[in-house]
């Protein structure tokens, strides 16, 4: 089930999702503005909720404004793989722009309310601004960099190293959005969906959540994530934020018009 509320603009969320784009990229105010300016259908979805299906075309881009987001790929029998958690302020779908048939699938993970921003909205911005352009670009970029990081891990990691750099990764995109800190945030998902996200059965997790535990590295219970070393913890993730491109100072391309 979902409730919608036609061009209803969720303000926290478009916030957000300007502030995800400063980290990465220096705009102007004009160009801030027209970000904020961006409206939107506001609506919830139920845990399990598919969102975006293979096959469909969409017209808007999905924003996370509240809860927890995942894309993910679906075999012949029914098993999942998770590619990418999203948290408010995050674009789930911003390539949709440039590739509208859904060749993937979005869910929700937890109870979730999104903003679906025309592609028509977005093009205008890219259009009117360039500086904006580069930044869409330059957090596709980030997306992809998270993909292919992901990639590695289920390729080359063990199962105790693929959990803690999930932990680490959602600990460093929750601190710099502003939703929690690194070592200490909300992660609403059940060890059956951190294991699609690390190609591991749900024995498999537990085992591994409960090794993490006893070194006395980090408790996750009822959604929430306590980091108790993190040094220790990205050691043994073999975690680098780099790829998160959160380092900074933002990058500015486009010239700024006199």
């Amino acid at each position: 089930m979902t409730e919608s509320i036609l061009q209803q603009p969720n303000d926290y969320a478009i916030s957000l999702f300007l502030k995800r784009l400063l980290i990465r990229s220096a705009l102007t105010g004009e160009e801030q503005r027209a970000i904020l300016s961006l409206t939107g259908e506001t609506q919830r979805f139920g845990t399990h909720f598919d969102i975006v299906l293979p096959g469909h075309t969409v017209e808007g881009a999905c924003l996370v404004a509240k809860g927890l987001v995942a894309r993910y790929d679906q075999m012949l029998d029914g098993q999942r793989q998770i590619t990418s958690f999203y948290i408010p302020g995050d674009m789930c779908d911003l390539h949709s722009v440039v590739a509208p048939k859904a060749s993937w699938s979005i869910t929700a993970v937890s109870p979730v309310t999104i903003v679906r921003v025309p592609h028509r909205q977005l093009i205008d911005r890219c259009i009117h601004y360039p500086g904006i352009a580069i930044g869409f670009w330059r957090d596709g970029t980030a997306d992809a960099s998270v993909f292919a990081k992901w990639v590695g891990n289920l390729g080359r990691k063990n199962a105790k190293a693929r959990i803690a750099h999930v932990m680490c990764e959602m600990g460093m995109r929750n601190e710099a959005a502003g939703l929690g800190e690194r070592t200490s945030y909300e992660l609403p998902t059940t060890q059956e969906q951190l294991g699609e996200a690390t190609g591991m059965t749900t024995v498999h997790v537990n085992r591994s959540l409960q090794e993490i535990r006893r070194e006395g590295l980090l408790n996750f219970r009822s959604g929430r994530v306590e980091i108790h070393d993190w040094d220790a913890l990205t050691h043994i993730a073999e975690f680098d934020p780099s790829y998160l491109m959160l380092d900074g100072p933002p990058h500015r391309v486009a010239p700024i018009a006199a």
